[in-house]
């Protein structure tokens, strides 16, 4: 018997629980359809557990000023690591609880189908022995870590997050291959409990830098904390002892273990996509409309990490809340994305705001806005006067454009920016807000008084700089 719903959404990750969301509001008749864990990755292994496990390690790292401070007996403090992970993970058990509580615990059985979907058709599904005949579809399976198959075969000495907040201890040295948001979050915190650290990424830049200013600041400072190679791919073979012999270009380590973050495939298998007829891309993924998240003209949309796109937590909530939106609605919509909002937790904040300077990078009408974060009063009373801002504008109109930041603080600063995009703000309406003192925010007013100096079009009634006429 084939059981007949108006959506069917694959994944009860942050994409397809918004999406449900959206279906659910429209009183469609739906089915939740998950092959593997109920809730979120965020929850799970993913943004959660990780922010306890740094905020342990920072504070752990902050007994290094105390000296400095006139507060004695820093010599005294020492980390239990069993308890801190138990801390991470209850937690993160809580996050969990909570994402299910208030989504499927909820829900009653016959919306619930656990089991991995396989296309039949586009609007015809098999799980298991039973099959699903929906009017739309929404997939959202999420991503899971790569680990290249070769290094597969040394067990677990080699890792993702996915085992490293099961840990309850780790081991003298380890190396993290891939410093993107998440190897470069958990290495600095590992190296912050005490072990011995090596980061390797075959790329040039930290954190998806790609202005070189804020590429070289990153580097020159975290560099100080453990050492990392760039530039050259990483390779893994047997060491001595029982040890992992880790090399890129002409250098090489040996180490306990190896935490591997060099990215996240879509999650695809047995999903049958090539039952879709249409095109795929190289990694396996149907093009797809960006705006309205269909896939061709077909009853069936995509959301979440699995797009590849913007694997981000609250970019996958908006995907699934379009998807589902059109899922649930006989007019397919198109709705205008957010800028782009990256941040990476280390110390100092990595942050991304709208056009990355690799695609503003030679055009004649961009302005770059500066400032070194050594001079600024709170950041030095703080002990984190290290990074810089560097703000970007269009020289004709001063509308800004996208900015990348490397300082503390910077998950903030760059929401300030994010916002002031989404409006469509021109540096000088932003240097009409008010800015107090001390505040990190006075090193973003200097960076965009530096770029007001640089635009062409005076602003409309200002006289003096960030004051406007009445």
């Amino acid at each position: 018997m084939t059981r007949k719903v108006d959506v069917a959404i694959i994944g009860s990750g942050s994409a397809g629980l918004n999406a449900l969301g959206q279906v659910s509001r429209s009183g469609k008749s739906f089915l939740l359809i998950n092959g593997g864990h109920w809730g979120t990755t965020c929850a799970r292994v993913g943004c959660m557990p990780s922010k306890a496990f740094i905020q342990v390690a920072e504070d752990f790292h902050r007994r290094e000023l105390f000296d400095r401070h006139g507060i004695v007996g820093d010599e005294h403090l020492a980390l239990d690591m069993e308890e801190a992970m138990e801390h991470v993970r209850d937690l993160r058990d809580i996050f969990v609880d909570r994402v299910l509580g208030s989504s499927t615990d909820n829900m009653p059985d016959k919306v619930l189908l656990k089991g991995f979907a396989e296309f039949i058709s586009p609007t015809r599904l098999k799980v298991g022995d039973e099959e699903i005949e929906a009017d739309k579809v929404v997939i959202a399976t999420g991503s899971t870590p790569i680990v290249p198959a070769p290094w597969r075969e040394f067990g677990d000495r080699v890792m993702t997050t996915d085992e490293l907040f099961e840990q309850e201890s780790f081991p003298e040295s380890m190396a993290v291959i891939g410093l993107g948001v998440i190897g470069l979050e958990l290495g600095q915190a590992l190296s912050r409990f005490g072990v011995k650290i090596t980061g390797i990424d075959q790329l040039h830049g930290l954190g998806g830098l790609s202005d070189p200013v804020a590429q070289k600041v990153a580097f020159e400072t975290l560099n100080k904390e453990f050492p990392i190679w760039l530039g050259e791919p990483a390779q893994i073979t047997e060491g001595d002892n029982g040890t992992l012999l880790v090399t890129a270009g002409d250098q090489s380590v040996q180490v306990d273990k190896v935490l591997v973050s060099v990215g996240r495939r879509p999650n695809l298998a047995g999903l049958k996509l090539e039952n879709l007829g249409v095109a795929l891309n190289a990694a396996g993924v149907p093009e797809f409309d960006s705006h309205t998240l269909q896939i061709a003209d077909l009853p069936v949309f995509i959301a979440g990490d699995m797009t590849g796109e913007r694997p981000i937590l609250h970019e996958a909530g908006d995907e699934g809340k379009i998807a589902g939106y059109n899922a649930s609605h006989d007019e397919v919509k198109a709705f205008k994305r957010k800028p782009t909002l990256a941040i990476t937790f280390c110390d100092p904040n990595i942050t991304l705001v709208g056009t990355p300077w690799s695609k503003l990078e030679g055009r004649d009408d961009v302005v770059v806005g500066e400032m070194r974060m050594g001079p600024v009063g709170r950041a030095l009373i703080m002990g984190k006067n290290k990074g810089v801002i560097r703000v970007y504008a269009e020289k004709s109109s001063g509308t800004l454009l996208g900015a990348e930041l490397v300082t503390a603080h910077a998950e903030h600063l760059g929401h300030l920016l994010a916002w002031s995009m989404q409006q469509g703000q021109t540096v000088f309406e932003l240097l009409q807000m008010p800015f107090y003192h001390p505040v990190l925010e006075e090193a973003l007013q200097a960076a965009l008084n530096d770029l007001r100096s640089k635009v062409d079009a005076p602003s409309n009634g200002e006289l003096i700089a960030g004051l406007a006429l009445l």
